[in-house]
């Protein structure tokens, strides 16, 4: 079986920087995976030079379980890395290099796991699902889930091995951004009155986001698991006007908001809407767009679910706990209809920033949770109530 350090390594030495072409990650991953004997898609992504995969290992058969991942990671350009990011670097037992955590990490115990299933009498498959480009808002899954959705793919369920300190978390908060284009007129700035300020339009708006998140924290139904028990408007960038002395007559805004699970961002865009056409008096005073430029669901998850038992079982723990980053779960939850749990090695505290690490002890853990999932799809009645589990 393949040490899972030495596949981090080679993942790591792929920069498969999100937004450009992932092929020769790709293609060494499918390239293991077909040495061990897998059924394999190259899922083509919706824009040239990316692509998903989708492997699997056993019997052809539905109630397996899928694992999932994202193969893509985020920029390293001016953070102060001190090592090379694309070199895994070992001190005192972290290893450092981008993506060790989010989440390349869980991939490289996805494939020892996949090395593991080739070698096992499995009754049920091992599946294993891996996007690119979901540091872009989740984008790069959507051609994968399409796919599977037209195929009919049935499983038990789905771990999304996202960095949570291989604790078991089953809800997070679903994500809806949003480009707020204002539109003005050009004018002299020695005579302002004749035009109309789209940067001046472009505040208006900011201010009725911050009014909009009072309203939302004052009204909404709280979830107390999460840190910030209420839906979230933020105000992410903005820019407008071309010179001092001339009235813009153009601002844009990207904002988002991130939603707690099963609320609709329907009401909220509509409150913007709202707030567009007052400062605007239906154009008399300029215009307002208000455009969706990406979203994906929260995951509200299922307390009664087996697959969540199954999932508490292997991780050796009685409590679940939620995130307040997003990841695929939610969108696998909806357009499959599979139970969806999220648990990985690493910490999401780590990711995004230089020295970006996973420890050994980390991905052993990983590796063990995997190796009884898999060696649960060997045995008949393979349930949370039913049959012991292994290593239990």
């Amino acid at each position: 079986m393949n040490d899972t350090v030495s596949t981090l390594a080679s993942l790591v030495a792929f920069p498969s920087i999100c937004g450009t072409s992932n092929a020769p990650i790709m293609d060494w991953i499918e390239h293991r995976l077909a040495a061990l004997g897998a059924h394999i898609h190259r899922v083509p992504g919706y824009d040239e030079g990316r692509s998903s995969l989708f492997a699997s290992v056993g019997p052809d058969i539905e109630g397996g379980i899928v694992l999932s991942a994202h193969a893509d990671v985020v920029p390293v350009a001016g953070q102060p890395w001190t090592s090379d990011p694309f070199t895994l670097t070992e001190r005192d037992g972290r290893l450092y290099g981008r993506g060790s955590s989010d989440m390349k990490g869980f991939i490289a115990c996805m494939l020892t796991a996949a090395a593991r299933a080739a070698t096992q009498p499995l009754i049920r498959p091992l599946h294993l699902a891996i996007s690119h480009d979901e540091e872009l808002g989740c984008v790069g899954v959507r051609s994968l889930l399409d796919f599977l959705r037209h195929e009919g793919m049935g499983a038990q369920g789905c771990v999304v091995g996202e960095p949570t300190g291989m604790e078991v978390a089953v809800a997070h908060k679903g994500k809806v951004a949003l480009r707020l284009t204002c539109h003005g007129r050009a004018a002299h700035s020695a005579n302002p009155l004749r035009g109309i300020n789209a940067i001046v339009l472009a505040a208006g708006m900011v201010d009725a986001m911050q009014a909009l998140q009072k309203h939302i924290a004052s009204t909404e139904p709280h979830d107390p698991r999460f840190d910030v028990p209420f839906s979230t408007v933020q105000t992410g960038l903005i820019s407008g006007g071309t010179a001092l002395n001339i009235v813009p007559d153009r601002c844009e805004i990207m904002a988002e908001i991130r939603l707690l699970p099963g609320i609709s961002p329907q009401p909220y865009i509509a409150w913007l809407h709202e707030a567009g056409q007052r400062l605007t008096r239906d154009g008399s005073h300029g215009r307002i767009e208000i455009d969706i430029t990406n979203a994906y669901p929260g995951l509200a998850g299922d307390p009664g679910s087996e697959f969540l038992s199954l999932g508490l079982r292997h991780a050796r723990s009685n409590t679940t706990r939620v995130i307040d980053f997003g990841t695929e779960a939610g969108l696998f939850r909806n357009e499959l209809g599979l139970p969806c749990i999220i648990c990985g090695p690493g910490d999401i505290g780590r990711a995004h920033k230089a020295d970006e690490y996973v420890t050994r002890a980390e991905l052993a853990e990983a590796d063990r949770f995997l190796a009884e999932l898999v060696n649960g799809l060997c045995q008949p009645g393979y349930s949370a109530a039913g049959g012991s589990m292994p290593g239990m």
